[in-house]
């Protein structure tokens, strides 16, 4: 901190407890001495107790706390808040090592002079009342400022931070003028503050020093140097090897260095404009301690309104995303269903038949005329952020005449690409709640993966069964396994991740989006099941799906 006046340092206004009645214990076993001491402090105006023994003493200190005890060093010994003045003979060391009482006191030669004994019993009590009122004053600005420190915590926004410090500052302290400004730099955003006590003007422009200055002595200040005051009227008092910045025309200015780290990003101006003004070390250290609450909260605030921004970049982006898919799957799907349309007619048409060999291209254009179709809608799904919000069809389901249909509807893919795909029987076909058509396209996906990724001559195999777990509840298990090109480890946790597509696929030129994994997934979790991933590269993969049997859980899922 650095702290610049127009004129010498000043005398801090004593407390004095001068106009209060002050009273006075005196305590000594010398019954003489006792009634001399005590008579020379009722002729200064106390209110004065005498004691010749410690009973009588203890009994005297209960009746009230005086605001001084004068006591001979062997009864110096008391419990009591109120400052002792212990007489004390030199030339006795029992007495020195006696005259230790616990608290604030002091030591007077006996006898002591009646002018001597009642100055010492009145600089006593003005020390302590001194102390006490700087506690209060402290504790008094402690609790003005932990105000300051919480409204800084309880907001994000840098203004309002900086607005609340300047604020705050100016009215504790009772300053004419406060200014918080932080420089360029990436830590915190460029912030000017400025506070005026009411009935004041501003700061007129070029009252406030110029960037450099002021980084300048913030930089010196963060440095280490705590504190550096000068007259500002005495250029031979000030040490020009450092950097002032003050406020033009002010009587004195505080700067307090607001940094991070090993550099300083801001500072703070404490200006008064008539009177020159000395700080305490307890003010000092508050002013501290606000102005470090007040970096860590600029810092803080700053990364959370940058981070802020980006992710309101990313919900833009993700809309836009979401909009041009939801507008492109439109526009396609449109041309696509008199594709699909026409193409049923040439194949159906009975009074112009086409050639058994314009038919099977016919069926080629059929198939990728569906591959579109099935692309379309699950970049749909995906534009919509995942199946629709529509409740699901649930009707009961029987998994095996599903899977039977899937297989027999892929057989032509996997013809195409010499793959064999066995449904194995089962002795029972166990039936499920569910929407049988979200089903079919998770099955579909999964066979229509298996079959892309199986080379020539390869097996797709396809088994369910259900069981019981230990809790008790029935499920029911399909897998569907293949000898393909499997899939490294990894990558295996990444196949549900939507666009994602694992390397050898990529490097292979085998087509797909990524996204049937991840459509299955969604739908198999609204069913209340699970699906699950085994792959070896180079040897297949095995996908189960796990489905409960039960109707109430499949209703409540």
């Amino acid at each position: 901190m650095y702290s610049t006046g127009r004129e010498g340092s000043t005398v801090t206004a004593v407390p004095s407890d001068a106009r209060l009645p002050r009273t006075a214990v005196v305590a000594d076993p010398d019954t003489g001495r006792l009634a001399r001491n005590a008579q020379a402090l009722r002729d200064a105006g106390y209110t004065v107790l005498e004691a010749a023994d410690a009973g009588t003493l203890a009994t005297a200190l209960r009746a009230g706390e005086p605001s001084v005890i004068v006591a001979d060093a062997f009864l110096s010994s008391v419990q009591s808040q109120a400052p002792v003045l212990v007489m004390v003979d030199l030339d006795s060391p029992a007495e020195i090592a006696a005259a230790k009482p616990p608290g604030v006191h002091d030591c007077i030669t006996k006898p002591p002079a009646p002018k001597e004994l009642v100055h010492r019993a009145s600089v006593l009590i003005e020390q302590v009342s001194r102390r006490r009122a700087s506690r209060q004053e402290a504790e008094g600005l402690r609790e003005q400022l932990r105000e300051v420190s919480a409204a800084v915590r309880a907001t994000n926004d840098p203004q309002e931070i900086a607005n609340h410090v300047v604020s705050g500052f100016g009215r504790t302290f009772k300053a004419d003028h406060v200014v918080l400004c932080t420089f360029e730099d990436h830590r915190v955003p460029a912030i000017t503050a400025t506070w005026h006590r009411p009935g004041l003007s501003e700061l007129p422009p070029g009252a406030l020093p110029c960037e450099d200055e002021a980084r300048a002595t913030a930089d010196a200040l963060w440095a280490g140097t705590e504190t550096l005051s000068a007259d500002g009227g005495d250029t031979d008092a000030r040490d020009d090897d450092k950097p002032a910045a003050a406020v033009a025309g002010a009587a004195s200015t505080l700067a307090v260095p607001i940094g991070e780290g090993n550099s300083s990003l801001g500072i703070i101006l404490i200006a008064t404009m008539d009177r020159p003004r000395t700080w305490s070390n307890a003010e000092l250290g508050l002013i501290r301690h606000v102005a470090g609450n007040a970096a860590y909260g600029l810092i803080q605030s700053h990364l959370i309104n940058s981070q802020q921004q980006v992710v309101k970049q990313l919900r833009e982006l993700d809309k836009a995303k979401t909009d041009f898919l939801a507008t492109v799957n439109h526009e396609l799907r449109t041309p696509l269903t008199s594709i699909m349309a026409y193409l049923d007619m040439i194949q159906e048409s009975t009074e112009h038949p086409v050639s058994n060999e314009v038919h099977q291209m016919l069926d080629i254009v059929v198939r990728n005329t569906e591959r579109l179709r099935t692309l379309i809608e699950d970049m749909l799904s995906v534009s919509r952020g995942g199946l629709d919000n529509t409740a699901m069809q649930l009707a009961p389901v029987r998994l095996g005449h599903t899977l039977d249909l899937v297989a027999a509807a892929l057989r032509p893919l996997a013809t195409l690409q010499n793959v064999t795909i066995d449904v194995d029987p089962v002795p029972e076909d166990p039936e499920i709640l569910a929407d049988e058509v979200q089903l079919q396209q998770v099955f579909t996906n999964l066979v229509s993966n298996a079959i892309k990724f199986t080379p020539s001559g390869g097996r797709i195999e396809v088994g369910s069964e259900s069981h019981a777990t230990a809790d008790g509840s029935k499920w029911a298990t399909v897998r569907i396994a293949d000898t393909g090109i499997g899939i490294s480890s990894d990558e295996i946790n990444h196949v549900f991740t939507r666009f994602y597509r694992a390397s050898n696929a990529m490097n292979g030129a085998i087509p797909g989006t990524g996204l049937g994994l991840a459509i299955s997934k969604d739908i198999v979790d609204r069913h209340g099941g699970r699906i699950d991933v085994a792959s070896t590269l180079g040897a297949g993969t095995t996908v189960t799906v796990s489905l409960p049997l039960g109707t109430d859980r499949a209703q409540a899922n």
